[in-house]
């Protein structure tokens, strides 16, 4: 199923996960993440995984966009729901409800109750890649799920979080083919870097904020911290309009 064809016409969030649920346009990570779910990790033999690519998570009408890389192998592919069964998530979520964001401070299963508050989190790959490592050829492929999803939402988009520099650069050239002015040159990626993007129409203004990706690569070493998180969460929450509140 080739999601350039089919991601256009989608017209509402629920059609949208449906139709990414069933996506085979990537045969690399379709076989990966099919590898991963018959294999399976030790700790989780007993478990059937999800398998297939994962849509997003949150509510319909966010105000706050959180994006990130990809599903993890034994994470989301396990579950079937963005950061969850893994310990990036557990980071991830721990902040978010530390700051308003999220219902629990843990995500474990995608029968877990879990609500998000006036957020929705997404990808711009949303099958779990080999070594964690998208190609840009995949990216690229993958990002009209992200940019449909994109334009559903933006309504009430008021900002976005891009984790990584990698979901910087893949949703920074969507948000200026979606209908908001970017830059030229382009703002470069950084912990802590905001950005405004007005609208090209008379629709809101989009802030941009960019934050280290919660991986082990950089919460074990230090480089981000639960209080970098939660201070940016919480200044994206505040932008967004959100009762987030830094802890």
């Amino acid at each position: 199923m080739r999601p350039g064809r089919l991601a256009p016409g989608v017209t509402s969030r629920a059609e949208l996960d449906e139709l990414v649920v069933r996506c085979d346009a990537c045969p690399r990570l379709v076989a990966w993440r099919e590898q991963v779910a018959r294999d399976r990790r030790r700790a989780y033999a007993d478990q059937t995984y999800w398998g297939r690519p994962v849509p997003g998570f949150g509510v319909d009408d966010a105000s706050l966009a959180i994006v990130g890389l990809a599903p993890a192998a034994h994470g989301g592919n396990r579950t079937g729901r963005m950061f969850t069964g893994d310990r990036a998530g557990d980071v991830l979520y721990a902040a978010m409800h530390e700051v308003g964001l999220a219902s629990a401070p843990v995500s474990t299963a995608r029968d877990d109750d879990l609500r998000l508050i006036g957020t929705r989190i997404t990808a711009p790959v949303h099958c779990a890649p080999p070594d964690n490592r998208p190609t840009p050829e995949e990216r690229d492929r993958c990002g009209s799920w992200l940019r449909r999803e994109l334009e559903l939402l933006r309504p009430t988009l008021r900002v976005v979080v891009a984790l990584g520099g990698f979901a910087w650069q893949a949703v920074v050239p969507i948000l200026a083919a979606t209908g908001w002015r970017v830059p030229v040159p382009r703002p470069k990626f950084g912990h802590g870097v905001r950005v405004v993007l007005p609208a090209r129409d008379d629709g809101p203004d989009l802030t941009v904020f960019g934050c280290f990706h919660v991986s082990q690569q950089n919460t074990f070493t230090g480089r981000l911290t639960p209080a970098m998180l939660r201070t940016v969460l919480a200044a994206a929450g505040q932008a967004a309009g959100l009762p987030t509140t830094a802890r």
